[in-house]
C-alpha cells in the first residue's frame, strides 16, 4: 500500500497498544489515525494478518517528528 502525500506511518503493532498511543498522541495535540487491518479483513470475509502487527498508525507530515519522539518514548520506559 502506498502512502498518502502528507501522511506518514508512524507505528504498527498491536491494537491495545495502538489505542493507547492514539489517546498519548492526542493528550499531546497530535491528531492521528488507527487502521486496524486484522479487523478491515474480518468484515471483508476473511481474517488476514496477526493481531501483534495488525494496528498501524498515522500522522501529518507536519506532526511525524514529534510523534515519532513521543512514540519512542514510551516504548523505550521500563514496563513492569
Amino acid at each position: 500500500m502506498e502512502e498518502q502525500i502528507g501522511i506518514k506511518r508512524i507505528y504498527t503493532g498491536s491494537v491495545v497498544e495502538a489505542n493507547y498511543l492514539l489517546e498519548l498522541l492526542r493528550e499531546n495535540g497530535i491528531e492521528a489515525m488507527l487502521r486496524n487491518t486484522l479487523e478491515e479483513s474480518v468484515i471483508a470475509g476473511w481474517a488476514s494478518g496477526a493481531p501483534e502487527d495488525s494496528a498501524l498508525i498515522y500522522v501529518t507530515e507536519n506532526h511525524y517528528d514529534l510523534a515519532l519522539r513521543i512514540i519512542n518514548e514510551y516504548l523505550q520506559e521500563p514496563k513492569e
